[in-house]
Protein backbone atom coordinates (compact mmCIF):
# COMPACT_ATOMS: atom_id res chain seq x y z
CA UNK A 1 0.00 0.00 0.00
CA UNK A 2 1.93 2.90 -0.92
CA UNK A 3 0.89 6.92 -0.77
CA UNK A 4 -1.04 7.27 -4.07
CA UNK A 5 -3.70 4.74 -2.76
CA UNK A 6 -4.20 5.93 0.83
CA UNK A 7 -4.56 9.88 -0.80
CA UNK A 8 -7.36 8.07 -3.36
CA UNK A 9 -9.21 6.26 -0.66
CA UNK A 10 -8.63 9.29 1.97
CA UNK A 11 -9.96 11.27 -1.57
CA UNK A 12 -13.13 9.14 -1.80
CA UNK A 13 -13.73 9.33 1.60
CA UNK A 14 -13.55 13.12 1.66
CA UNK A 15 -15.93 12.94 -1.59
CA UNK A 16 -18.64 10.90 0.32
CA UNK A 17 -18.68 13.16 3.33
CA UNK A 18 -19.25 15.86 1.61
CA UNK A 19 -22.01 14.19 -1.09
CA UNK A 20 -23.65 12.99 2.49
CA UNK A 21 -23.74 15.97 4.33
CA UNK A 22 -25.01 18.39 1.32
CA UNK A 23 -28.32 17.66 1.37
CA UNK A 24 -28.92 18.56 5.20
CA UNK A 25 -26.23 21.40 5.08
CA UNK A 26 -27.82 22.96 2.27
CA UNK A 27 -31.85 22.19 3.41
CA UNK A 28 -30.27 23.73 7.42
CA UNK A 29 -28.71 26.81 5.42
CA UNK A 30 -32.26 27.57 2.80
CA UNK A 31 -34.58 27.26 5.87
CA UNK A 32 -32.32 29.51 8.00
CA UNK A 33 -32.15 32.20 5.21
CA UNK A 34 -35.89 31.66 4.62
CA UNK A 35 -36.69 32.47 8.12
CA UNK A 36 -34.18 35.05 8.72
CA UNK A 37 -35.69 36.95 5.87
CA UNK A 38 -39.05 36.52 7.52
CA UNK A 39 -37.35 37.68 10.44
CA UNK A 40 -36.21 40.50 8.63
CA UNK A 41 -39.33 41.57 7.02
CA UNK A 42 -41.47 41.49 10.60
CA UNK A 43 -38.75 42.51 12.39
CA UNK A 44 -39.20 39.44 14.92
CA UNK A 45 -35.54 38.61 15.94
CA UNK A 46 -36.57 35.85 18.38
CA UNK A 47 -33.30 33.14 17.73
CA UNK A 48 -34.79 30.31 19.13
CA UNK A 49 -37.88 30.74 16.13
CA UNK A 50 -35.98 29.14 13.55
CA UNK A 51 -34.96 25.88 15.50
CA UNK A 52 -38.57 24.15 15.24
CA UNK A 53 -38.57 24.90 11.83
CA UNK A 54 -34.80 23.63 10.59
CA UNK A 55 -35.27 20.76 12.91
CA UNK A 56 -38.57 19.68 11.22
CA UNK A 57 -36.74 20.53 7.58
CA UNK A 58 -33.48 18.07 8.34
CA UNK A 59 -35.58 15.60 9.99
CA UNK A 60 -38.17 15.46 6.77
CA UNK A 61 -34.67 15.40 4.61
CA UNK A 62 -33.43 12.31 6.60
CA UNK A 63 -36.80 10.59 6.14
CA UNK A 64 -36.28 10.97 2.24
CA UNK A 65 -32.39 11.32 1.83
CA UNK A 66 -31.68 8.48 4.74
CA UNK A 67 -31.93 5.08 2.52
CA UNK A 68 -30.16 6.37 -0.10
CA UNK A 69 -27.32 7.76 2.67
CA UNK A 70 -27.07 4.91 4.08
CA UNK A 71 -26.77 2.57 1.20
CA UNK A 72 -24.33 4.99 -0.14
CA UNK A 73 -22.38 4.51 3.17
CA UNK A 74 -22.87 0.72 2.95
CA UNK A 75 -21.70 0.68 -0.55
CA UNK A 76 -18.42 2.49 0.08
CA UNK A 77 -17.74 0.57 3.49
CA UNK A 78 -18.46 -2.86 1.41
CA UNK A 79 -15.68 -1.94 -1.48
CA UNK A 80 -13.27 -1.12 1.00
CA UNK A 81 -13.69 -3.60 3.18
CA UNK A 82 -13.51 -6.05 0.07
CA UNK A 83 -10.64 -4.23 -1.40
CA UNK A 84 -8.22 -4.25 1.99
CA UNK A 85 -6.63 -7.74 1.14
CA UNK A 86 -5.27 -6.76 -2.20
CA UNK A 87 -3.91 -3.22 -0.65
CA UNK A 88 -2.50 -4.59 1.83
CA UNK A 89 -0.39 -7.39 0.11
CA UNK A 90 0.33 -5.89 -3.04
Amino acid sequence: MDATQVMEIGRQALTLTMLLAAPLLLTALAVGLLIGLLQAATQVNEMTLSFIPKLLALALVLLIAGPWMLRTLVDFTRALIQALPGLVHG
